[in-house]
């Protein structure tokens, strides 16, 4: 079975036989896999009025548990967007009622995000659609697949940071 990457290493092989470019293998198709993941990820989140990475944001702050409090430096630590994104995804649930800010009681410089019951409601109403979106995009692979394309992602993904 060969696909549009196969093709792209064949070009580059031909019009550069001396270098090595059995790296596009891999890089060509978890570039690909990312976009089309992403892309229907995303369809789902806007059927619920979210984009990713508010999703995150509030999910994040849902699945640490009661009182779904925390500040926005640990939500920037445990949410998978950049903490400079923190900030303007936390004005917009706000502006929604999703997430409140108060200082916080424990360092009055700081402040505590904490998710409402509005934005525990659209998180909780999301996850589902969510893993079955996941699943479908799964659905071509085993159970002892999935495992192993999850420990080596993991093993990946693991040796990049450093």
């Amino acid at each position: 079975m060969s696909d549009h990457v196969d093709g792209i290493v064949q070009q580059w092989h031909r019009e550069r036989p001396h270098l090595d470019v059995s790296p596009m293998h891999v890089m060509g198709r978890l570039s690909r896999v990312a976009q089309q993941v992403e892309r229907r990820l995303e369809e789902n989140f806007v059927r619920h009025g979210l984009d990713s990475g508010s999703f995150d944001v509030l999910a994040t702050l849902r699945r640490n548990g009661s009182p779904y409090t925390l500040s926005p430096k640990d939500l920037a630590a445990s949410a998978m967007i950049t903490s400079s994104a923190v900030a303007q995804r936390l004005n917009r649930l706000e502006d929604r009622g999703l997430i409140t800010r108060v200082k916080s009681s424990v360092d009055g410089r700081g402040t505590e995000v904490t998710l409402t019951q509005q934005g525990r409601d659209l998180v909780d109403a999301t996850l589902p659609t969510h893993l079955a979106t996941e699943e479908e995009l799964l659905a071509g692979l085993s159970p002892a697949e999935r495992h192993a394309l999850a420990d080596l992602l993991r093993k990946f993904g693991t040796g990049l940071t450093g």
